[in-house]
This record gives C-alpha cells, sequence and structure tokens, in this order.
C-alpha cells in the first residue's frame, strides 16, 4: 500500500486560526524525515521534501507577485484548481496572509532537514563505485546492472532501459529497471564479466548490452537508499 507523505500541502494552505497548531504539526512532520534520513533512509523522503519545498516557494512567489498587482484584492488560495482568488479586500490576520506567514516560517526549517538529507546522499554516493563490465557499446541506453545488497548478503542483477521523451520546452529522461534475480554474496566465485556472459546466453535480446557493476561496503537499506542511490549514479555514468 502507497504511503502518504508525511507533510501535505493542506496543511500550509488551509489555514484559519490553528496557526500555532499547524506549526507543530509541521515539526512532528519534519521530524519524521529526520528520523528516515538518520537511519540512512533517502527515498522516498528527500525528494518528497524537495518537491514541497519547491511547491511552497512557487506558491509563495505567486502570492507576492499578485499582491504587488493587486494590493488590496487577495482573498484566498485555492490549491486543488491552481487558483488564486483576488475579490476580497487582503488585511492582516486573513487567510492569506497565515498562509504567507506559515510558509515563510517553514521554508528554512525545511531547507534544514534537506540539507540533512542531501548530506547521507552524497555520502552514500561517495561510497557507491561504478565500472563497466567489458567493452562498453555505442548504444549505453539498455543493459544490465550488478548491485550488491549487504544487508541480505545478495548481489541483485536488473535489466534497465533509457527512454526519452519531449515536453513542449524540454527533453527529458526515464530509467526503467527489471530486476532478474539475485546471488548470494560471498559464495558466487562468478566474476561480473562471467555473470554478463551468462546473461547475454539467456537474454538472447541483448546480444551487446552496457553493462555496470556497483560495489559498496554499506548495509544500508537497498530499495530506500542503495538502489535510487545507484539509478541517479548510472544515469550520471552513462551521460558524462
Amino acid at each position: 500500500m502507497k504511503r502518504s507523505p508525511f507533510l501535505s500541502l493542506d496543511l500550509f494552505t488551509q489555514v484559519q486560526s490553528d496557526f500555532e497548531a499547524r506549526q507543530y504539526r509541521i515539526l512532528a512532520g519534519l521530524k519524521k524525515y529526520k528520523v528516515n534520513f538518520q537511519n540512512n533512509r533517502i527515498y522516498p523522503y528527500l525528494s518528497e521534501l524537495v518537491q514541497l519545498h519547491r511547491t511552497l516557494q512557487d506558491i509563495r512567489k505567486r502570492l507576492n507577485d499578485l499582491r504587488e498587482e493587486f494590493p488590496k484584492k487577495i482573498s484566498k488560495v485555492d490549491l486543488r484548481r491552481k487558483e488564486i482568488e483576488h475579490e476580497m479586500i487582503l488585511v492582516d490576520g486573513s487567510d492569506v496572509i497565515n498562509v504567507e506567514n506559515l510558509i515563510s516560517w517553514a521554508l528554512p526549517r525545511i531547507e534544514e532537514v534537506i540539507r540533512e538529507g542531501t548530506s547521507l546522499h552524497e555520502y552514500v554516493e561517495e561510497e557507491l563505485s561504478v565500472e563497466h563490465v567489458g567493452i562498453v557499446p555505442n548504444y549505453r541506453e539498455e543493459g544490465y546492472l550488478f548491485i550488491p545488497d549487504r544487508g541480505s548478503s545478495k548481489l541483485r542483477l536488473f535489466q534497465f532501459e533509457v527512454s526519452i521523451f519531449k515536453s513542449a520546452d524540454d527533453r527529458f529522461r526515464s530509467l526503467k529497471t527489471r530486476h532478474l534475480k539475485s546471488m548470494k554474496l560471498g559464495l558466487a566465485s562468478m566474476s561480473p564479466n562471467s555473470i554478463k556472459l551468462e546473461l547475454i546466453r539467456d537474454q538472447k535480446e541483448l546480444p551487446n548490452p552496457a553493462t555496470y557493476h556497483f560495489d559498496t561496503d554499506l548495509e544500508f537499506s537497498f530499495n530506500e537508499t542503495i538502489f535510487p542511490v545507484a539509478k541517479r549514479k548510472l544515469m550520471q555514468t552513462i551521460y558524462n
């Protein structure tokens, strides 16, 4: 079952007379993110906080822009419809003032926790090495990943594919992965190149795959930390 974020946008945008209570709820949510970072868990917690921070910054900017254009006409924010109404006179104590004050109070506290998550991410990235296995083909957008899961003493083998899609303004890359199998670490005498050759025999649709072998001594959570950092590092390796 999909979990809900520890902090929702409604907490920031539907502020009535419970300003102080919402501050406590925000601090409680941020504490949950901090606990996950302290327990070496990155995903999806860091990306959630970064997205929340960007959204709150955007809301505050839009409110500031509208105040300059309509200094006495803003009434409330409707985030679901992405609308800002400005028919009523804006006075201190109104919902919009409370929204702005709460966001301004929360942003530096969110940034502090993001820095903790970012530091953890950078540390894991430094401790996670990657090398090509065999000859690197010209087409590198499809192939295999070998990533150790020290917590369960397994080497996890994945097939990957990079897709590129375009929007009106930019190009985006999407990384898809499929778990193939796992091998017991320490008992597997096969070299990365031997594993690659075995996969080529079994997966005949990829006769010359780009293959990358990761290594680390960290015993952090595989799904919440090692795997997402490895995927990000793979994209950097392919396109740098």
